[in-house]
């Protein structure tokens, strides 16, 4: 079945069961787990995919994809043209993607972000060429000033952040530090710090049976309490309840941000 593009980029948080038709479409996708595991064949092609490693997927590839486990991906459907000519061969030819500490990143903040409703038009046009680049670089990319900062952010989280020692990670004032920040990321320093951290905890929620109050300790959070207001800010839900949705056997397309397709 060919299912036929509507957007130049359109993004989803989909999980997945043990059950998938096999499938194309005339759009590219990248697909690009936030919790658990994937199992995927890309024309012809078997692999696992989890949160070190994402897919792409070209037009006209047939694919499908499948888990017995709970899990939680983002799907990120785009014209092929933007992502320039020689990326898109490139990741056509090697469809596997080890994401870069940079790019874990921006993919768990926009995971957290698609959770709490869908992405404005502005805020995926600030997202894209990030996450394009970061995925392999465009045609004569423009480098973020942000990519050592997101790198050491993703590496040492629960570090005492402030935000001048944000702005001197990233070689920047700390007013210009949160102009950039607004620019590429459309959230503060804080925020997108407070995401990152979040969505640690929300894996752990997912991945384990730890007590909660433990993992709000673990997370950086004064107690249980200020956890469950994060997590119902974020998501709507409580930590128990977040980890009983996490761990059920998960169902097919449960919250997409974007136009409707037939398809993932």
């Amino acid at each position: 079945m060919l299912v036929p593009a509507s957007s130049p980029a359109s993004v989803w948080l989909r999980s997945y069961g043990a059950q998938s038709t096999t499938h194309c479409h005339d759009f590219a996708q990248l697909v690009l787990p936030l919790e658990g595991s994937l199992e995927m064949e890309i024309g012809g092609r078997g692999a696992r995919l989890d949160r070190d490693l994402a897919a792409y997927i070209d037009e006209g590839t047939r694919h499908d994809q499948a888990s017995p486990h709970p899990n939680r991906v983002l799907i990120v459907d785009l014209d092929r043209r933007s992502l320039g000519g020689s990326l898109a061969d490139r990741l056509a030819a090697r469809p596997l993607i080890a994401l870069p500490p940079e790019a874990r990143s921006l993919v768990d903040y926009m995971g957290l972000t698609l959770a709490r409703g869908p992405a404005t038009s502005a805020r995926l046009s600030h997202w894209m060429p990030l996450l394009i680049e970061t995925l392999g670089g465009a045609e004569d990319p423009q480098p973020t000033r942000l990519t050592r900062l997101l790198a050491a952010l993703e590496k040492k989280p629960f570090e005492g952040w402030t935000a001048a020692a944000m702005a001197a990670e990233a070689g920047l004032s700390t007013s210009r530090l949160h102009a950039v920040f607004r620019a590429e990321l459309s959230a503060t320093p804080r925020a997108y710090l407070a995401g990152l951290r979040l969505a640690h905890v929300q894996r752990w929620l997912a991945e384990g049976e730890a007590p909660i109050a433990e993992l709000a300790y673990r997370g950086g959070y004064a107690d249980q309490s200020a956890l469950t207001r994060a997590m119902r800010r974020a998501t709507g839900l409580t930590p128990a309840a977040f980890r009983r949705r996490a761990q059920e056997k998960p169902q097919e397309t449960p919250q997409e941000s974007g136009p409707s397709r037939q398809e993932p």
